[in-house]
This record gives structure tokens, sequence and C-alpha cells, in this order.
């Protein structure tokens, strides 16, 4: 990261988690004012301004690189459950694990997973149907990315018995039976608030009930782990409680620069080509012509009031800002956060130059999959395994920590 680096008010405000407005009543206040402001109103920060900030320091002294080279000891075994398209399983597999076992109920995600390694032991099948009798204490580490949207609170009862018949409980039987040294759960990060907290409440009953200690967990951005995306995932990091003070777990480092969708579909650190020509979907004739008038990083509100009007029809009267509404992507920004359908009105994609939505292999790449990770099913259905992928270069970093942890309670066991 040079100290001639740039950076835009928006992906300041990303890395600091702050609103745009925040920034600007810092302007006001002279807490930080720009170093530049274009005649469009646009504002850039240089890195020597920014230093103030613990989220910058980190990443100008960024040791991502060398927590990436970290190599195992040896050949760690691991399981994953909810494994959908691969985007934690290629991660880990990059970081060194040697998987035994990959479950996952969709069966065109399960295609997927086969198409593209063929030697992968997937279990397509309810998770309800697994048997894992044959691994017990085989397992270094395991882990998965469960659905919580199933939970329930039942009165003041904590553990497991609050958490039956979810499939974190399915889950958690699982930990209990094999006995890993390491397990990881993650999730969307409105876990941490779901059910005013008491879902986690019960997450971390269970955990302690298992025998695991849980570090405290943490909401990583994508966008901080060479990940053009601004996509935010919940991780929970578990050690067996008889291996806990035999190791000391830290969370990945953020990369030294923040890649932009320019950096996903086009040549350069990321990819080594553009990215090529695929199926995708496309707008109905009108939606593309009042799509059309909406410029790079802009949204419905940069429409001219008729075609507001007429595009947003009652939402338009709503207060909100509606940001996804009608929004094309900026070159030189990272993504918005992918859904399962770039062309549903309220989570639009739309591509930085052409008025489409994003294609599959666009797709793809803003999540970092590798160009020739193939996805099978109806198109739809790609955009959906993609959509609900962990990123692979955040999974990635996230899993070469699990290696230095496991390495770590390999060389303190004596």
């Amino acid at each position: 990261m040079s100290l001639n680096s740039s950076y835009s008010l928006p992906i300041v405000a990303d890395i600091l988690s702050v609103s745009k407005a925040t920034l600007l009543k810092w302007e006001k206040n002279q807490k930080l004012v720009p170093e530049g402001i274009s005649p469009c109103g646009s504002r850039s920060y240089s890195l020597a301004q920014l230093l103030q900030f613990d989220e910058i320091k980190q990443m100008h002294k960024s040791l991502l690189e060398e927590e990436l080279s970290e190599i195992p000891l040896r050949a760690y075994t691991s399981m994953e459950f909810f494994a959908g398209a691969g985007g934690l399983a290629l991660g880990l597999e990059k970081s060194g694990f040697d998987t035994l076992l990959f479950n996952e109920i969709d069966s065109h995600a399960c295609a997927t997973l086969k198409k593209n390694r063929p030697k992968w032991n997937v279990i397509c099948n309810d998770i309800y149907n697994v048997d894992l009798s044959e691994y017990e204490g085989k397992v270094d580490f395991i882990s998965g990315g469960f659905p919580c949207q199933a939970f329930s609170y039942a009165g003041n009862k904590l553990g497991f018995d609050d958490a039956r018949g979810t499939l974190f409980f399915k889950f958690a039987k699982f930990i209990e039976e094999i006995k890993p040294k390491v397990f990881l759960a993650e999730n969307v990060k409105g876990l941490l608030s779901h059910d005013d907290g008491r879902t986690l409440k019960i997450i971390k009953k269970t955990i302690q009930e298992l025998g695991y200690t849980l570090i405290e967990p943490k909401i990583l951005k994508a966008m901080l782990y060479k990940v053009p995306q601004k996509r935010e995932r919940l991780f929970l990091v578990c050690i067996r409680n008889d291996l806990f003070k035999k190791a000391n777990f830290s969370w990945p480092s953020p990369h030294n620069r923040i890649m932009t969708l320019r950096d996903a579909l086009k040549a350069g650190e990321l990819y080594s080509h553009n990215v090529s020509k695929s199926e995708g979907q496309s707008y109905p004739q009108r939606k593309k012509e009042i799509l059309s008038h909406v410029p790079p990083g802009g949204y419905w509100r940069d429409l001219p009031d008729e075609l507001q009007r007429e595009y947003m029809q009652k939402s338009y009267f709503l207060g909100g800002g509606k940001t996804g509404m009608a929004r094309r992507l900026s070159w030189d920004e990272p993504s918005l956060t992918l859904t399962c359908a770039p062309a549903q009105k309220q989570t639009e994609r739309c591509h930085p130059e052409e008025t489409r939505p994003l294609n599959v292999r666009e797709y793809a790449r803003i999540q970092t999959f590798p160009d020739d990770w193939i996805f099978e099913g109806s198109q739809s259905n790609q955009y959906k395994q993609i959509g609900n992928a962990v990123p692979v270069n955040l999974a990635h970093a996230v899993g070469c920590r699990i290696v230095n942890l496991l390495n770590q309670i390999e060389i303190n066991r004596g």
C-alpha cells in the first residue's frame, strides 16, 4: 500500500463501517477533510490522511500474504456440512485441509461439487440421514454454514433442548459425536441480533455444553480479504476445552488493498485475463430503457423524477433510501453483496457499462471462484449457488488461520 494511494468516499465508509453521511459530517467538522473533490462532487482521501484510523493501519501493515503461506505440519482431516457450491470448500482446500466428507442436500450444488472434484466424498442427503459413526476421533476440524431461520426460543431454557429440531442441533450432535479439535460455524451477520440475541445465546450455551470454548464471534468483511465485494459474514471458531490453552487463535489480517469490480472482471491481480462471456439473465425492454439512465454507482434517485415515479411506483412515496433498487455497480468500488437473483427489483446488480444484470461468470468472479469451476443446474440455480456461497478468498484467509491454530496445538501437545 503506497503512501500515494487514494481512496474514494464510499470505500472509506465501508472500511471504517460508517455511513457516507458521517464522512460528510466529519468533513464539515474538519475531522477528515478530503484530499480532493472532483467537479461532480466525488471525494478522495490519501493514505496519509487515513492512517489515523486503526482499520487503515492494519491494512497498511498487512500480514495477510504471510498468513496465506502457512503450511500444515501434517495432513489435517476435516468435514464440511451445508457445503453448497464449494466456496468454503475451495478456500479450505487451498489452505491444505484433507476433507474426508462433504454433505449438502441441494442436488444441483452436489452436482457442482462432483463435477469439479470427482474424487471428493460428497454425501448428497439430508443431514439427518448422514451416519458418521466410523469417523469418531478421526477428524481434526469440522466446518459448516448452518441455516438459522428455523431457530425458536422456548421459555427460559438454553442449550440442546431449545435447539432441538433445528439444523444447528444436528450439526452440534455431530460435533459431540466426532469430537474434532476445532470447529467453525459461519452464518449471516444478522445471527448476532436474531430473535433479540436469544438465538446466539442458545448457540453459545450449546457450544459450552459440547465441551468447547468459543472465540468471540466476529463479522468479517470480505472486501478486506481480496474479495471484490461488500459482503459480511459471521464466523464462530470453537476449540475443544482440553486443547484451548495449547494455542492462541487470531483472525486473518486485512489485505493491503481493496479489490474493486474492475479487479473482478478485468485482467489484473485477481485474474490473468478478462472475464469470459457467459449466459445470464436479462431485463424486460422497458426496465432496460429506464436503467440505461442510471450512472455507474448510481441508483433510482439518480433517475429523472418522472422515471423515478414510474419505476418505484408506490415505493416512491415511502421512506428509506432503498439503495439497492435500480442500482448500477461501479468499476471503482467492490460489488454490493451478491444475492441469488441479480435482476430482482429490490436488489439490482446491473453491469457498470452495459444495461444488463451481471452474468453467471461475472457473479462467480465476484465470489472469487476460479474460472474453471463449473456450476451445474439451471441458470437461476447457478445464480443461487453462487449467491449463497462463502467467497473463496475469504474462506482461504480463515482456513489458513485455522491451520495456524492446529499447528500450534500439534506443537504444544508435546
